[in-house]
C-alpha cells in the first residue's frame, strides 16, 4: 500500500505521495486514475515528492488529464507546510523557496519570463500586449512563471464564458505547449480572478495564475505590490518587482491521510 495525503490551497486540491518513504510508480494513466474523482481519490493534480540533488525536496505533478506539468503554486505551499520551517523545492519549472507559517506558506517562486519563446508561443510577438483576441477577449499579455499563462484583463470576469473559451485558447496553434488562460478584473488595485488551468480546467484557485496575473497586472501598471488576488476559492498575496522573485503568500490544508493499492 501506498500513503497519500489529501491537500489543498484554496480548494486547488491535491494527492501528494512521497516517494522517499518508498518506491512510487506514476505514469500518465495511473495519474488520471488516482485523480479521477468518480472512480479514483480526485484531485485537480496529483503531487508526487522524492529526493533532489541540488534542493530539499524534488516535486513533480500531474494533471488530473495525466499530463506532466512543471509548476505549481499552491502545490508548492502544500509542499513547504509538509516540510515545515524553510525549505528548497526542485521543479521542472526551476527551484523555488517556501516557508511555512501557521497554517499557510508564503513560497518564492522564482523569475517572470517574459520572452515570446519563453512562454514559449509559435512566433514572434509583443508579450506585454499580444495582438490576439478570441471573441471579445483582446490585448493579452503572457507570463512564464514556471509554466505558460496568458492573462486578460475584463471589466467583469465573472461575466465570461470560461467553459467555454478556455479549452479554445489552452489549445490553440499559438501555444506549442498549451496555455493557463487567465481572466482578471480589478477594483481598487485588488484583482479578482478566474482561470482555466491547462490540463485540469476551471479551478477554485491557480497559485502560478495569481503570480502572473499580479505580475501582469504591475507591469501595466493596472496594480501595485503586494497585490492581493481573490479567486473563487479565497485570496493569495503576491509581491514582484521587475528583476526579482515572485513571492507568493496563502493558506494550505491538509484534509485527511490514507492508502492506495501497490
Amino acid at each position: 500500500m501506498t500513503r497519500f495525503r489529501k491537500m489543498h490551497g484554496l480548494g486547488n486540491d491535491f494527492v501528494i505521495l512521497d516517494a522517499r518513504e518508498g518506491a512510487v510508480e506514476m505514469d500518465a494513466a495511473r495519474a488520471r486514475a488516482i485523480a479521477d474523482r468518480r472512480t479514483g481519490v480526485g484531485c485537480d493534480q496529483l503531487i508526487l515528492l522524492g529526493p533532489s540533488d541540488v534542493a530539499d525536496v524534488r516535486m513533480r505533478i500531474w494533471n488530473s488529464d495525466g499530463g506532466e506539468v512543471e509548476s505549481c503554486g499552491n502545490a508548492s505551499r502544500c509542499v513547504a507546510l509538509i516540510e515545515g520551517g524553510d525549505v528548497t523545492i526542485e521543479t521542472a519549472g526551476g527551484i523555488i523557496r517556501g516557508q511555512a507559517n501557521g497554517q499557510g506558506a508564503a513560497v518564492e517562486m522564482g523569475e517572470a519570463r517574459f520572452g515570446w519563446d519563453e512562454i514559449p508561443l509559435a512566433y514572434p510577438m509583443d508579450t506585454a500586449n499580444m495582438p490576439v483576441a478570441w471573441e471579445d477577449l483582446a490585448d493579452p499579455a503572457a507570463v512564464n512563471v514556471g509554466n505558460p499563462h496568458i492573462i486578460f484583463f475584463v471589466d467583469d470576469a465573472a461575466a465570461v464564458e470560461l467553459e467555454r473559451l478556455g479549452p479554445q485558447i489552452e489549445h490553440d496553434s499559438l501555444f506549442p505547449e498549451r496555455v493557463n488562460v487567465n481572466i482578471a478584473s480589478i477594483e481598487g488595485g485588488i484583482v479578482r480572478l478566474r482561470v482555466w488551468e491547462r490540463g485540469a480546467g476551471l479551478t477554485l484557485a491557480c497559485g502560478t495564475g495569481a503570480c502572473a496575473t499580479a505580475v501582469a497586472a504591475i507591469r501595466r501598471k493596472l496594480a501595485t505590490s503586494p497585490v492581493e488576488v481573490r479567486l473563487p476559492g479565497g485570496t493569495l498575496e503576491i509581491a514582484w518587482a521587475p528583476g526579482e522573485t515572485i513571492r507568493m503568500s496563502g493558506p494550505a490544508t491538509h484534509v485527511f491521510t490514507g492508502e492506495l493499492p501497490g
